[in-house]
């Protein structure tokens, strides 16, 4: 059973907690688990625990939640655990008085093929570019961002069928297997930490906002799907047909191309929908009306007609 290993663990989302669990199922001692604050969540704006935090409360693990990376009350707190190690999973950037503490260091679990990819949504754009492969990267923190030494990395095919929920699922639990993977070599001290080469072919993974999510039908149709499997179930790409606002979460090439503006619809109002884009069309299969839920085509034609000028 590892002992000599104290970790402290920081994340907050879903995708943090297969690793935490992970650690906690290998007997590994987790001193302390840092996630974000609680937030006012739903209708009644209740205060609402990170996926974190409730899996560290469950196991009886001591929760941090600052405010302040960089408060001395907090920085005192960190220090009394005395950690030996630090593992990160989707948490927020850390100062280097917080990544520098563990004698071992602190190492960070991504979403990417680094150098690839570096930033707030790795996942998203490597399917959005028409990547065919992903994977999860464990690599030690430095000064900036998803630049540091890399220690392991495992890959994963983008399929055809995969969209942006069913990579971030794989990859939650493919970078759970790395954190233990990365651990254990540590505790060996059989790690050999490599530079992260970048080139000017190096891909970013900007965060993205509403704007960012707006479908531009004046691109191919094999991009365009790519877009809207990149940004589907979350957030979501959108767009206006007709006179409505709707997210499209799943589309399909199809041999058809009309002789119309990208952006024009085709319909019989009963069975499809198909838009036309730069080259080809595409047939939208799933989608969500403003004010209504989301749903297949053939059910929105049910209720709802579109108007093909």
């Amino acid at each position: 059973m590892p002992k000599d290993l104290r970790i402290v663990f920081m994340g907050t989302p879903d995708f943090a907690v297969p690793t935490l669990q992970a650690l906690v199922e290998n007997q590994y001692q987790v001193v302390a688990v840092i996630t974000a604050p609680d937030k006012p969540a739903g209708r009644g704006q209740k205060l609402h625990q990170s996926p974190v935090k409730e899996y560290a409360v469950a196991q009886e693990i001591p929760v941090l939640q600052p405010t302040n990376l960089k408060s001395e009350a907090f920085l005192e707190e960190l220090r009394s655990y005395k950690a030996n190690l630090q593992i990160i999973v989707a948490f927020r950037m850390l100062p280097e008085v917080v990544w520098s503490m563990p004698a071992l260091g602190s190492f960070n679990i991504h979403g990417s093929l680094l150098p690839q990819y570096r930033g707030a949504a790795p996942i998203n754009w490597a399917i959005i570019n028409g990547e065919k492969e992903t994977g999860v990267t464990s690599f030690f923190l430095k000064h900036e961002i998803d630049t540091g030494d890399m220690i392991f990395q495992e890959r994963l095919p983008i399929l055809e069928e995969d969209d942006f929920g069913s990579i971030y699922e794989k990859l939650k639990h493919l970078g759970a297997q790395l954190a233990v993977r990365t651990v254990q070599a540590i505790e060996r001290d059989e790690v050999q930490p490599q530079p992260q080469q970048t080139t000017a072919d190096t891909k970013h993974a900007p965060k993205i906002f509403k704007d960012t999510c707006h479908i531009n039908w004046n691109q191919p149709a094999e991009q365009v799907r790519n877009f809207i499997r990149g940004l589907s179930p979350y957030p979501a790409a959108w767009t206006r047909l007709g006179d409505k606002t709707f997210k499209i979460f799943k589309t399909e090439l199809i041999e058809a191309s009309y002789d119309v503006e990208p952006g024009q619809l085709q319909t019989d109002n009963k069975t499809y929908l198909h838009v036309q884009t730069a080259s080809g069309a595409l047939a939208i299969l799933d989608l969500q009306m403003e004010g209504k839920k989301r749903m297949p085509i053939q059910d929105l034609l049910r209720g709802y007609s579109f108007k093909v000028t």
